[in-house]
């Protein structure tokens, strides 16, 4: 019997372990030697599908069945065998099974126990035979620090139940904070270092819940003094509660937020992002593909990108957005084109072009966002880098000029260049700028903006060397203390008053003012890995050991420097806990970290929608820009 006929007959019922033995045998006579020992073991429990309701609050416990058949791929039953549904193993739908199978020889993380207490890691190389790992011979054990225990501790007793699964972990969980306002929350942005951290570890049950309930509240009604935003848009966060349906039965509902309760009723533009770029690093690191191949996933993935993909005003290929968008979620001068929510677009953009299905219902998008990738690379790296020889010739740019041939196309006057920088850039560094607009720069440094560009790939290798380089450079005002400035400089004086709006939380050196914070350490981590410079993550990882457990996991710290907690900082801040622990086990996990993220697509660099024109009006610098990329 060949495997695609075992495949069909079994489909209806989950696998016994004589049936995974008898495919792993028969896999090895019908599939190429790369696949022939992959076994497939049967993923994770029922999640419903996508859901519409025109009222505000979810119904609780929704029980419907899957789409496709419970352990086997739609793709699968219809056109038989492929290297994406077969070259990876799922993990058990038991959670105290802590194994994610990665690939014929996956990177193995256990943990040892010793009676009730965990008193290391196994990292080894193995491979999946039926249920079973085959250990190699080279085994390397890590003793787990006594913050790294602490923080397990804090990040588990911050995970939120619904129904009696989990879905989400708070933003803060302080015993001693009394008005919690919306830290007691589960926010998308703040989840993602802590979804890592369970991925890492060989935990997948909760990204799953929370990738499908936060799918779920993305059809919700939204409406903002009777005006509703555009279709896909993402809550920024959601709560579990308990509402009474008569005097003896309650039930929970997921209650979200998109906005209409957050200050200054900003909509969470980076919410969508940071869902589809945790969709893909859940199917790269658990192996379970078949999540993202379900037709609500892919509902909702299009639903987000014809969103950022509307046609408007905009001349550029950049995302263009109000203040407050992202994680800077206060009025701080970032409106406009923010490179934060650049980086995290094109994130977004390149998880979709591989994730999407390609079908006369999607090809379209598929192309669009294609020409918007490669729009969106070359306008970043040629018009957002500034280095000391750009900054030069910003210095000497004309102005008021007239022409498509111009060189300052954006007319910006030389006088914007803030006198700090002249002396602050290093020779050998560079950075993205913070923001580009019409006759308007922002020459801060923008922490996670610089760094989502060097694991995206937005950036060239060449100035991803250069952002390392710089915060080498200039380790003493970027780390500090405690890593890491969320931006650099901070807004002073008369800049701070017009700017801010004189924002008490966003005083100079404190808070989205230049404040530092510890969960951009993970960010920090996979930047250095993937440029092959592990040990300034090191670095900058163990300064912060040294302090967290100490001072009680602060939101952020303050000062120029980052000596002093936060003045208003919440503690036992969940993404502080998390980003600490997923930087821990990235660097100990290499392999893992490499699939998180991006290299160079080469194929960007010959898509260009110019090419597309009849017109002789349209001139493109790409020719002379693709002589910048550094191939390495």
């Amino acid at each position: 019997m060949s495997a695609i006929h075992l495949l069909r007959k079994l489909s209806k019922k989950p696998p016994s372990r004589l049936h995974r033995n008898l495919l792993s045998s028969t896999f090895s006579m019908d599939l190429p030697p790369d696949l022939a020992r992959t076994t497939l073991i049967r993923p994770f429990s029922n999640h419903p599908a996508i859901f519409t309701n025109s009222h505000r609050l979810i119904p609780s416990c929704f029980r419907q069945s899957n789409l496709l058949p419970n352990w086997v791929s739609e793709k699968t039953k219809s056109i038989g065998l492929s290297s994406r549904e077969f070259s990876t193993s799922v993990v058990e739908t038991n959670t105290s099974d802590r194994v994610v199978g990665l690939s014929p020889n996956p990177l193995v993380i256990e943990r040892i126990h010793k009676g009730e207490e965990t008193i290391g890691e196994s990292v080894s190389g193995g491979e999946i035979i039926g249920n079973e790992i085959k250990k190699s011979e080279e085994t390397l054990v890590r003793e787990e620090s006594e913050a790294e225990k602490e923080a397990w501790r804090i990040l588990e007793d911050a995970v939120v139940r619904y129904c009696g699964s989990p879905v989400g972990t708070v933003a803060a969980n302080d015993p001693g904070d009394k008005l919690p306002l919306n830290y007691d929350q589960v926010f998308i942005r703040d989840f993602v270092p802590s979804a890592l951290a369970f991925l890492l570890k060989g935990e997948g049950e909760i990204v799953r819940n929370f990738l499908l309930h936060t799918l779920q509240l993305q059809s919700w009604e939204k409406t903002v003094d009777c005006y509703s935003p555009g279709q896909g848009l993402m809550p920024a966060s959601f709560k579990v509660r308990t509402v009474a349906l008569d005097e003896n039965t309650t039930e929970e509902v997921l209650d979200p937020d998109f906005g209409e309760s957050a200050i200054g009723r900003v909509a969470p533009v980076d919410s969508g992002l940071w869902w589809i770029i945790l969709l893909r690093a859940y199917g790269k690191l658990t192996g379970d593909f078949s999540l993202q191949e379900r037709i609500d996933v892919q509902t909702g993935i299009k639903l987000i990108m014809n969103l950022c993909l509307a046609d408007g005003f905009d001349m550029f290929p950049t995302l263009l957005v109000t203040d407050g968008s992202c994680m800077i979620d206060r009025r701080m001068g970032i409106h406009g084109h923010p490179l934060e929510i650049q980086s995290l677009f094109y994130s977004a953009l390149r998880c979709s072009r591989e994730m999407l299905s390609v079908n006369d219902s999607s090809s379209n998008l598929v192309r669009a966002i294609s020409n918007r990738l490669s729009a969106l690379s070359f306008h970043i790296r040629e018009y957002y880098w500034v280095d000391i020889k750009k900054i030069n010739e910003i210095y000497r740019y004309k102005t008021e000029e007239y022409s498509t041939d111009a060189t300052n196309k954006f007319n910006i006057y030389p006088e914007q260049i803030p006198p700090w920088l002249m002396d602050w850039i290093p020779e050998q560094g560079g950075y993205l700028l913070g923001n580009l607009q019409p006759a308007h720069m922002d020459f801060r440094f923008f922490t996670l903006g610089n760094f989502w560009s060097v694991v995206s790939s937005l950036s060239t290798p060449k100035q991803n060397e250069a952002i390392l380089n710089l915060i080498e450079a200039k380790w003493d005002d970027i780390i500090g203390n405690m890593p890491l400035k969320i931006c650099y400089p901070a807004l002073e004086y008369d800049d701070w008053r017009i700017i801010t709006g004189s924002d008490p939380k966003n005083t100079p050196w404190s808070y989205h003012n230049s404040g530092s914070w510890p969960t951009l350490l993970w960010q920090f981590t996979l930047a250095c890995m993937k440029m092959g410079r592990p040990e300034l993550a090191e670095k900058a990882l163990a300064l912060a050991e040294k302090r967290l457990m100490a001072d009680r996991w602060p939101e952020y710290y303050d000062t120029r420097s980052g000596k002093f907690i936060g003045k208003q900082s919440r503690l036992y801040q969940t993404w502080t806990v998390a980003g600490f622990l997923t930087s821990k086990l990235l660097l100990a996990n290499p392999e893992m970290a490499s699939k998180l993220f991006w290299e160079e697509d080469y194929e960007l660099l010959d898509i260009c929608v110019c090419g597309l024109s009849k017109s002789g009006r349209r001139k493109c610098s790409r020719v002379a820009a693709k002589t910048q990329i550094l191939v390495r």
